[in-house]
This record gives C-alpha cells, sequence and structure tokens, in this order.
C-alpha cells in the first residue's frame, strides 16, 4: 500500500486537530490528473483553514493547502501529459477537495494551467494565490481604464501577500502607490518594493465618512470592513477599487455617496472560480511583469513540518510578504 506525506486536518467530539503523517493513496480523492507536488504556499485562507478559525475546511478528513506547483506523474486529461509542469489555485482545493500540503495530489485537469515560461515552480509558489488575486485585481483596474496618470494608487494590508505584490505590479506599471500598513517597521521593505508613501493603517480603520477628501484614484484592499469604507470615500471621481480580502472582516459599512456622486466603483475580485482565460491570462502576466529581485526579496521557504505554526503566524499578523512551501 502506497502512501506519502501530508498536513491532514481532522475533527472529532474535542474539535479540529492538525497534523503532518502519512496519507494512503488510496484515500486521494476523484480527478483525471495526478500531481507529484514540489511546492505551495501559506495564504491567509489557508492559515484560517490550519487554525479552524473560520470554516473554510468542509469536509473531513481534509490536507488543507489552497494552491500548489507540481509535476504531472499519470493523467486522462487531453492537455496534460506526465511531466508537464503545472500550476494550480483555487478551485475548492485544501476546502472540499483534498488540497496542496502533501506530496500527491489527484485532481482535475480543467482546474490546472501550465507553468509560464520563465517562472520556477518555487517562484509560482511565491507568488501562489495571494499574488495571483494581486494580479487579477490590477487586470481589473486596467478594464475599468484606469492608468498611472488618473492619480495615485492605494493599496491596504501592504506588507501582506496580496499586497506585496500588488505594490510591486502597480509600481513597474507605473503608478504612485500609497502602502497602508499596521506595521510602520516594514517602511523599507515596503518602498523596496516600490512605495512611493507609507500610510499607518490606523488612518483607514476608524468609521468612515460619506465622503471625504479625494485621495486615490484606484485600489488594491484585502482588508474590507472600515478600511475597504474609508478607500471608497477618499477615491477620486470616476476611481475605482478593486476588493480581494476580509482581513479586518466581512462587513462593509460604507455609504451610497462615492457611487452616486463621483461615480466610483467597486470591482469584486474572485480568485476561486476565475474562468481558465482569465487565469492564463494573469499567470502570463506575472510572468512578464513582476521583478524577480522584488519577488525573491518578499519570499521565504518553510517545509512541511512548518506550515501549521506558519498558519497561526499569518493570522496574528506576523509574516511578511511570501512564504513558499518546499513540499519535497
Amino acid at each position: 500500500m502506497s502512501t506519502f506525506k501530508a498536513v491532514v486536518v481532522e475533527k472529532g467530539d474535542g474539535g479540529q486537530t492538525v497534523a503532518l503523517r502519512d496519507f494512503e493513496d488510496k484515500d486521494l480523492m476523484d480527478g483525471d490528473v495526478t500531481v507529484r507536488v514540489t511546492h505551495s504556499t501559506v495564504n491567509y485562507k489557508d492559515g484560517l483553514a490550519l487554525t479552524g478559525k473560520a470554516p473554510v475546511v468542509r469536509r473531513f478528513p481534509m490536507i488543507p493547502g489552497i494552491d500548489f506547483a507540481g509535476v504531472v506523474e499519470a493523467s486522462s486529461h487531453p492537455e496534460f501529459k506526465p511531466g508537464d509542469e503545472v500550476i494550480l489555485n483555487g478551485w475548492g482545493i485544501g476546502e472540499t477537495h483534498l488540497g496542496a500540503y502533501a506530496e500527491k495530489a489527484r485532481v482535475k485537469g480543467d482546474w490546472l494551467v501550465p507553468l509560464p515560461a520563465g517562472l520556477t515552480a518555487a517562484q509560482a509558489m511565491a507568488i501562489g494565490t495571494a499574488g495571483y488575486t494581486a494580479m487579477l485585481a490590477v487586470i481589473a483596474l486596467e478594464r475599468h481604464g484606469l492608468r498611472p496618470e488618473n492619480g495615485p494608487a492605494v493599496v491596504t494590508g501592504a506588507a501582506g501577500g496580496v499586497g506585496s505584490v500588488a505594490i510591486a505590479l502597480l509600481a513597474k506599471a507605473g503608478w504612485s502607490v500609497i502602502a497602508s500598513t499596521g506595521r510602520p517597521q516594514e517602511a523599507d521593505y515596503l518602498k523596496g518594493l516600490g512605495a512611493a508613501e507609507i500610510i499607518d493603517r490606523k488612518e483607514l480603520s476608524e468609521p468612515a465618512r460619506p465622503l471625504a477628501k479625494e485621495r486615490w484614484a484606484a485600489g488594491v484592499d484585502s482588508v474590507g470592513s472600515h478600511t475597504l469604507a474609508n478607500l471608497l470615500s477618499m477615491t477620486k471621481y470616476r476611481g475605482a477599487i478593486a476588493a480581494c480580502g476580509l482581513a479586518g472582516g466581512m462587513d462593509l459599512p460604507s455609504f451610497v455617496a462615492p457611487f452616486i456622486l463621483r461615480g466610483v466603483s467597486l470591482l469584486g475580485i474572485d480568485s476561486v472560480m476565475a474562468p481558465k482565460a482569465l487565469r492564463l491570462e494573469a499567470w502570463s502576466r506575472l510572468a512578464r511583469d513582476l521583478d524577480r529581485a522584488k519577488l525573491a526579496a518578499m519570499a521565504s521557504t518553510i517545509g512541511l513540518d512548518e506550515v501549521v505554526a506558519t498558519g497561526r503566524a499569518i493570522l496574528e499578523g506576523k509574516v511578511r510578504g511570501r512564504v513558499v512551501v518546499e513540499i519535497a
């Protein structure tokens, strides 16, 4: 009987437990592609799943981890063959389908995209779902017609995974980036990624006014709640905010004034079920537009045995940038 190492979340009478242990091949779920996972990452959502602080995991036992890079071992899918290097983000892995924190995964080939030329598997997971989501947000702002000449762009949760990649992408595209963070000690790190200005997240954490002074034309928000409400109230005429996270809360205590008096738009960003054409576009752009030196500066590497502790740390705001999980 074949087994492999995996982080497994289980639930019993005493609540949720998580441990690194052997997992049997026969217990993998249905799929037409089997992948030898080489790298994964730790996103905020993974932290919620690992700790049980939100009901991310919806079946037990579960192998958490919402994204991976790896090499196809077996496939009956027409687009993939053994030896192909692939990436998977979302589609419910680590939630309803066994996920990434394991040496092996069996998934639907329709969920996979090829590893883009010019990116290694480790670099792809340094980007991970957080960076891929940031790219989706940037694409949405561009499709809305916004350009650097319209004014600055604001990024919240700036020292986190989405924020770090968003800053690097926006700065590379010519935007003047305002980075909002609760970690002033990370100012040099954020400026190194391309931020032109650092503001304290406290400026955006109080209840918002219906309208405030216009400060930015665009924004990428991974916080939600009062922060997102404040961003909207300070957005310039016909600007837009791309919302992709809820680290500060799922509520949105806002007003209609920014929408009906300034024509502001709120752009929702979903990375989990995004269509394949958009995924391919996002990964192609990441391979082309993301500065490799900046990517290296925001990334650190851990082993599979460090995933659980890192999941706790990311919820405590102790993780900067991106964390690559080396599975092998």
